[in-house]
């Protein structure tokens, strides 16, 4: 397995103590990233260390968490949009601390989706957490399948929604963390490999170790390594075609 393929589609270098060092270890690993940020406000600097790179691109995000005290940087978000061909981190949670404000999320994710759609050809790495079924219908409904691409993060959903997504060309990203769940684990086990990417969330996870997903997804679907990182590597092609 060499380097050079290793794809982490889901990270946060902005949020390392030296963000430029961060980015520039992934540039000499030779690690396909996407470096997604949480506000639109992080843009600039995120668009400014990555420019030039080969292997590590920044995503213009708007975070669900942050949306009940950061909805008017929609306009931001839109502002900067044409800069960039990759969205991240944008979606639902509607885990506890954050469900009193899914009304408002749903409108800036509808938004988002919608000037996706309108843009097209972007790449959106979405969040979902307790709302995997919210998110599935605002892509479906937003962002027609010839518009856009979507990768859903950390995605914990039934069958029928893991079918319904992947009717709408959804990608799905795992992680190690991720992986070493029970929900984690069944989830991969019903991605089909053509579907699949890797991811680490770093540095939120405890193991950012992208080897160590694929050694796991290896285990999952009872194939080789090798098979695994082959996968993901004409995935990434196929996305970014």
């Amino acid at each position: 397995m060499t380097k050079t393929s290793l794809v982490d589609f889901h990270c946060h270098l902005d949020l390392y103590p030296d963000h430029q060092t961060a980015v520039e270890r992934r540039e000499k690993a030779q690690t396909y990233t996407l470096a997604v940020t949480t506000t639109p406000q992080a843009w600039p600097q995120n668009r400014d260390f990555t420019a030039g790179k080969r292997y590590v691109r920044a995503a213009l995000g708007l975070h669900p968490q942050l949306v009940a005290e950061h909805a008017a940087e929609i306009v931001t978000w839109k502002k900067y949009l044409p800069e960039t061909r990759y969205v991240g981190e944008v979606g639902l949670d509607g885990g506890p601390d954050y469900k009193h404000s899914l009304p408002k999320q749903k409108e800036i994710f509808a938004d988002i989706l919608q000037t996706c759609a309108i843009a097209g050809d972007k790449i959106l790495s979405v969040h979902s957490v307790r709302a995997a079924k919210g998110v599935v219908e605002l892509i479906e409904a937003n962002l027609p399948v010839n518009r856009g691409q979507v990768v859903l993060h950390w995605f914990i959903g039934s069958k029928k929604l893991i079918t319904r997504a992947i009717a709408i060309n959804c990608f799905f990203s795992f992680s190690a963390d991720m992986l070493q769940t029970a929900s984690g684990r069944k989830v991969a086990a019903m991605v089909p490999l053509e579907r699949v990417l890797t991811e680490t969330d770093a540095p939120f996870t405890k193991l950012p170790d992208i080897e160590y997903a694929v050694e796991l997804l290896a285990e999952i679907h009872k194939v080789s390594r090798e098979a695994i990182q082959e996968a993901v590597t004409q995935n990434l092609k196929t996305l970014l075609v």
